[in-house]
């Protein structure tokens, strides 16, 4: 993990770049994983714009005004922490854990109480040109009685505290199982912390339920430990398997309303990102796989399943009408709040066989229309692709139990 360390005195600045699009348009879907209980609780759930950018700034820059101690370089800390691509990416909650770390480590919090906290927050936006999943951790370097957090050696602190929290997370050590390293989402902390968790309740129930005495999880030796949770590794990763089931409903689906209703009968939860200040304009969306007991849902946000399935990527290839979308508002409130769908609609309909008939006379007459697209027309060839890709996805999600051939 790369930490960047930079200073200046422009909170307003800085927090309106981070919510915008970026020098080249790279930026998707700025949101806040992590910052000061009233960042939280104000911004946690929204897609961050303009003005929502400027009351985060406002707010952390309020110690400042009050007080108007000043910093030496500037009171604006800001530090990037990047992974490399190589690594995968991790979920909002990883990413939370992290920076609240990070942030102790450096010296920013209340240290138990003997000192007064500093207002900060982080921001996620999508990866960077080179994709690279990062955050973005902002800070105020006035504290909240006035009072200047230490910031002697800063950049060598940051670098000891990526270490350390590289040894936590298992980022630096699992990255390197160079076996595995190239699949295509593999995130290695990720899977290790789900395998840990089933394996570490899978063997609690099997010792209450044994009527012979057994050792406590904490009591078997590393290497017992260590093949219970490996036994537990699927080899299917979590995000690829999720991508798939989504692109696949996003292929299927004829309207906004009917991919949120493929998505849970699929099986997976859902959570839409409203704009601020709203509960029917929807911005964005999250969707983790059902937890087993024993774990927590991980989310992942749509652009980080994959660039095209962002929200307003997949809009594009829906019709957009007013009954459309206060059908579509009705569907995501009904997921965010888990209540029963509120229309079912053509995904739930039995396949009639002469509907394949119609179907290979499609195909074909696609492939036809195919054979005269110029080899050269990057982006129809690329929005074929990414068709027949959801094709295969939607396919595999209707007939295979478990990922096979079409997956």
């Amino acid at each position: 993990m790369m930490p960047n360390v930079v200073r200046g005195d422009r909170m307003s600045g800085l927090l309106t770049y981070l919510a915008g699009a970026g020098r080249h348009n790279e930026h998707t879907e700025p949101h806040v994983v992590a910052g000061d209980d009233a960042i939280m609780a104000w911004h946690a759930d929204t897609e961050l714009g303009r003005d929502s950018a400027l009351a985060i700034a406002r707010h952390l820059d309020r110690t400042k005004q009050a007080f108007g101690t000043e910093v030496a370089g500037g009171h604006v800390w800001h530090c990037s922490l990047s992974l490399r691509a190589e690594e995968g990416m991790l979920t909002d909650d990883q990413w939370n854990a992290i920076a609240r770390d990070f942030v102790t480590l450096m010296d920013f919090d209340d240290a138990e109480g003997t000192k007064a906290p500093t207002r900060w927050a982080a921001v996620r936006h999508g990866v960077s040109q080179n994709g690279n999943d990062h955050i973005h951790i902002v800070v105020n370097l006035v504290r909240e009685d006035g009072t200047k957090a230490g910031v002697h050696n800063d950049f060598h602190r940051a670098q000891k505290a990526a270490r350390a929290l590289e040894q936590k997370y298992g980022l630096e050590e699992l990255e390197s199982a160079s076996a595995e390293r190239s699949t295509r989402g593999y995130d290695p902390a990720e899977q290790e912390a789900q395998a840990r968790s089933r394996a570490e309740w899978k063997y609690d129930r099997t010792r209450r339920e044994s009527d012979e005495p057994m050792p406590s999880w904490e009591q078997l030796t590393p290497i017992d430990r260590q093949a219970r949770i490996a036994a537990e590794k699927s080899a299917d990763q979590p995000r690829y398997a999720l991508a798939r089931t989504v692109r696949g409903c996003a292929t299927a689906a004829e309207s906004e309303g009917e991919f949120v209703r493929r998505m849970r009968r699929s099986g997976l939860i859902v959570r839409p990102r409203f704009a601020e200040g709203t509960q029917d304009v929807i911005t964005g969306y999250s969707v983790a796989r059902r937890p087993e007991a024993g774990e927590r849902p991980i989310w992942y946000g749509g652009g980080h399943l994959g660039r095209d399935l962002t929200l307003p990527r997949l809009r594009a290839e829906w019709p957009d009408t007013p009954i459309g979308a206060t059908d579509a508002a009705a569907e995501w409130n009904a997921a965010y709040r888990g209540r029963r769908v509120v229309q079912p609609g053509r995904e739930a309909a039995e396949v009639d066989p002469q509907m394949f008939e119609q179907m290979n006379a499609s195909l074909g007459e696609l492939r036809d229309r195919l054979r005269s697209v110029p080899v050269d027309d990057r982006e129809t060839w690329a929005r074929v692709a990414r068709h027949t890709a959801g094709a295969f996805a939607a396919w595999s999600n209707a007939v295979e139990d478990e990922p096979g051939d079409l997956a």
